[in-house]
């Protein structure tokens, strides 16, 4: 079993991959002065303070003390080199196109040319006022669920009225984009009748649709509105049990990409293997988006190099800077530290977090970059507008598109999202020990000194085509969906 790793021939700190003792010996002959707990650093040489610290072979912190070799290298001793303004210029990475070899999964292909990887009806509120109908609903609606018609899911949201401006118009489109998504045979929109984004709103931001899989109700024009919507989902329960699985190509798969409660490991077992699978992935046709725009600072020229043209890099560029701004707009710290969690895991500065991140997108070329709420229509690797927030961005992720969501954690969550969401550890103690939260343990990585980022990379690949076939997520398993709108703004 490796004990150890040096990311970067450039670097100088290596990680411990297993708790490492006082006096241990790596192989180039430094010897540890303390002891390194998992996914902390130990730095290789000697390191004057004001000097950079480097991991992944990139700029993570500059040392704020001298560091001697062997030396734990952590928030007391390093800081973040970021300021507020940083200048860009593209410099375009030297990436071959891949070679397309399509694959295929077992699919719902629907009426638009959209596939889905679930055959479920959704029961989509326009207010927060409305939830508890929409909720009982879905219990009384489950004994309609047979043949192809997989599931009858409401989601709740506190949102759709007493909001302005982009808050609204986000509130809107996000619901929308939702009501449009493949994974869904049938969709009941519920609203309520008196708020901002009602029905008549829902409607025209959806634009053209089945009304065989659309319906629509308003809960105040009706005596019994239970009864009306149930008798609406029994119609629309009948449409979604004409799908049938068919072989789909990989080109109409679309997979999100996320990752939260990070470790020190993350960046070198999960996250990497996401990015293989997404490189994989976008060979066979299909599309992966990267999001949490947050946790690209510090590591996003590397992604701006990556763009397919100078228009991608600019809207590179506009995507980091108007998050900054956001913040600024805030009174928020641009490059704030991350969480307790993410520091106890082993990870010291904002850099250190985001060059792990961006892991997850692999080597390709950056196709398009979307706003918040945008859908894809670029195949290949898309950048998303969302913050790092796990439910916020996931539901983001969502509504652009993507069928699944992969999520790489380091310290595990029973989170979901509106569509199947992959849980993936970056350590096996997690794995073994969260079980029903966790489906794939990228751990091996680090475990086996056999598991090369290849073959763990296709193992991941191999689970999501399963998955995308039908296989159930644990979070399907327990029953969990969530969804999270961004907010921004006032709340009247």
């Amino acid at each position: 079993m490796k004990r150890y790793i040096v990311i970067s021939e450039n670097d100088n700190v290596a990680v411990a991959l297993v708790p490492l003792e006082k006096g241990f010996e790596l192989s180039d002959g430094t010897v540890l002065k303390e002891n390194i707990d998992l996914g902390h650093k130990i730095a290789l040489k000697d390191i004057k303070a004001g000097e950079a610290i480097i991991k992944y072979g990139n700029l993570i912190g500059i040392a704020t003390a001298d560091i001697s070799a062997g030396e734990h290298v952590h928030t007391h001793n390093i800081r973040t080199s970021l300021g507020e303004n940083n200048e860009y210029v593209y410099e375009a990475a030297d990436i071959a196109d891949p070679v397309i070899e399509e694959d295929s999964f077992e699919g719902y292909l629907r009426s638009d040319g959209k596939a889905g990887v679930r055959n479920e009806i959704w029961i989509i509120p326009t207010v927060g006022c409305v939830n508890s109908i929409v909720r009982k609903m879905e219990m009384l609606a489950k004994p309609l669920i047979s043949g192809s018609l997989e599931d009858i899911i409401s989601f709740n949201h506190p949102y759709g009225c007493s909001q302005m401006g982009e808050d609204q118009e986000d509130t809107r489109q996000i619901l929308a984009d939702l009501a449009a998504h493949p994974n869904a045979a049938g969709v009941l929109v519920v609203g309520l009748g008196c708020e901002n984004s009602g029905v008549d709103e829902i409607r025209k931001h959806l634009g053209p649709y089945d009304e065989n899989r659309v319906k629509f109700m308003i809960c105040q024009e009706h005596e019994d509105e239970i009864a009306y919507g149930l008798e609406l989902l029994k119609q629309l329960s009948e449409y979604a049990k004409t799908f049938r699985r068919e072989k789909i190509s990989t080109e109409k798969l679309i997979v999100g990409l996320k990752c939260g409660g990070s470790d020190g490991l993350s960046g070198i077992s999960a996250n990497p293997t996401v990015g293989r699978f997404s490189d994989i992935l976008i060979a066979a046709g299909g599309t992966s988006i990267l999001t949490e725009v947050p946790e690209m600072f510090g590591a996003e020229q590397l992604l701006m190099n990556r763009a397919v043209n100078e228009e991608v890099f600019d809207k590179t560029v506009s995507l980091i800077n108007d998050f900054k701004d956001y913040f600024r707009s805030n009174g928020q710290t641009i490059y704030e530290n991350p969480s307790p969690g993410n520091k106890k895991g082993g990870i010291s500065t904002l850099e250190d977090k985001s060059n792990g991140c961006v892991q997850k997108s692999g080597t390709s070329k950056v196709r398009d970059v979307l706003k918040y709420g945008e859908q894809v229509q670029e195949k290949g690797l898309n950048l998303l507008s969302a913050p790092g927030n796990d439910l916020v961005a996931s539901t983001a992720l969502a509504a652009a598109g993507a069928q699944i969501i992969l999520f790489t954690t380091g310290r595990g969550t029973p989170f979901a999202s509106p569509v199947p969401t992959i849980k993936i550890s970056s350590n096996t103690a997690l794995y073994e020990h969260k079980k029903n939260w966790i489906d794939f343990n990228a751990g091996e990585l680090v475990d086996s000194e056999d598991m090369s980022l290849e073959e763990i990379g296709k193992k991941l690949y191999d689970l999501v085509i399963e998955t995308a076939s039908g296989k159930k997520v644990r979070a399907e398993e327990e029953g969990y969906h969530d969804l999270a709108i961004f907010k921004k703004g006032v709340t009247l």
